[in-house]
């Protein structure tokens, strides 16, 4: 059996460094959107030094999420922590549930979207670490009333490899 060889090598120091954080289950989330919504930064691309962008998505009571889309320069993974969940993997959306996962690279369709409005919650994965905090946030404020003339929102959406499909 042969395996890929391991990436090179990014620290060459002896002993390793103290260089860690934890973020604790009971720290308040970074975004609350209008719906209830929130989002937990659990590792961003700034401090992952771009190497990805995790965070724990909790759906709120309502019906909520993004319909069909795709990016050109990340990747997106789904991992169901609670829950119901439906997945759109580019033929149909799907119910997915606790341990359940979606794997999507560049280009591919694909949504999320709590149908149900029960309580559920998933963590999200983009590779490499886009800046993904200001999409979240901006949609927060837009959530509580933020208006975004049409083509503000086009250009929000290209600058964050938002590409929508009907």
């Amino acid at each position: 059996m042969s395996f890929a060889p391991y990436p090179p090598s990014r620290y060459d120091g002896a002993n390793g460094e103290v260089d860690v954080r934890l973020r604790r289950a009971d720290e308040p989330p970074e975004v609350t959107y209008a719906s209830g919504v929130t989002v937990d930064y659990l590792a961003t691309g700034a401090t992952t030094g771009g190497d990805f962008g995790l965070y724990r998505w909790t759906f709120g009571p309502g019906q909520s999420g993004p319909g069909p889309h795709f990016h050109r320069t990340i990747t997106e993974s789904f991992y169901v922590l609670s829950g119901a969940v439906s997945l759109y993997d580019g033929t149909g959306w799907t119910e997915a549930g606790p341990g359940d996962f979606l794997h999507v690279p560049p280009g591919g369709v694909h949504g999320f979207k709590n149908v149900l409005g029960e309580p559920a919650s998933m963590l999200l994965m983009f590779t490499p670490g886009a800046p993904r905090e200001d999409y979240f946030e901006t949609l927060a404020a837009v959530s509580k009333g933020l208006e975004l003339s049409d083509e503000e929102r086009s250009a929000f959406y290209l600058r964050h490899d938002n590409h929508w499909v009907d």
